[in-house]
């Protein structure tokens, strides 16, 4: 044989206990055939006579199983679902009070615009009544200073006219003269182109 020992006598106890072995398996398949036979060679779960333990051991088995799902698996479920809401429940809460202080930013930030906006135009329009208030007195200031020297210049021609008015006379006296003198020949007096030249 493939295994062998040194001692002659124990692989022959070896051989003899697998000779016995092999007895014992051929007694024990007697013994079962002997079975089979006994009971027409039906299907153990569907031998009627088996019905009644079958249902024994069906009532325990689920009996324990309803046990440890009530006692530990059942619980735990629970527990979890519960854990699972309040998690939920606590996050819409956060949600809803993130929400409401982002609204609530959100009227701040238009209440300050509107402010900022209100300010700026209170601002622009005092600037632009500065502005108009400046040029307004620059404006009398340059009109004012237009007027005098309006003043001055009526002032200056009307002065010009009159000595130009005042020379008339003379010049016309001259100028009467020098003709009388190219025409005639003779010479007048001053009296004379004075009336002349008054026509009295």
């Amino acid at each position: 044989m493939s295994v062998m020992f040194k001692i002659s006598g124990v692989a022959f106890a070896a051989e003899s206990a697998g000779e016995t072995e092999g007895d014992a398996h051929t007694e024990t398949a007697g013994a079962h055939g002997s079975g089979d036979d006994a009971h027409g060679g039906t299907f153990p779960p569907f031998d009627p006579s088996t019905y009644a333990s079958q249902l024994v051991w069906l009532a325990i088995t689920f009996g324990i199983f309803y046990l440890l799902m009530k006692r530990v698996a059942l619980p735990q479920i629970a527990g979890i679902l519960e854990m699972r809401r309040d998690r939920i429940s606590q996050d819409l809460d956060e949600a809803q009070r993130l929400s409401d202080e982002s609204d609530a930013a959100h009227a701040a930030y238009e209440h300050e615009l509107a402010e900022a906006r209100k300010r700026a135009h209170a601002i622009a329009q005092e600037a632009r009544d500065e502005a108009k208030a400046e040029t307004d007195a620059e404006r009398e200031k340059v009109e004012a200073e237009l007027n005098e020297k309006m003043a001055a210049a009526e002032a200056q021609i009307t002065k010009i006219k009159q000595d130009a008015l005042s020379g008339i006379d003379e010049i016309a006296s001259d100028t009467a003269e020098a003709i009388v003198k190219e025409l005639i020949g003779g010479t007048v007096t001053k009296a004379e182109l004075a009336k002349a030249v008054s026509g009295k």
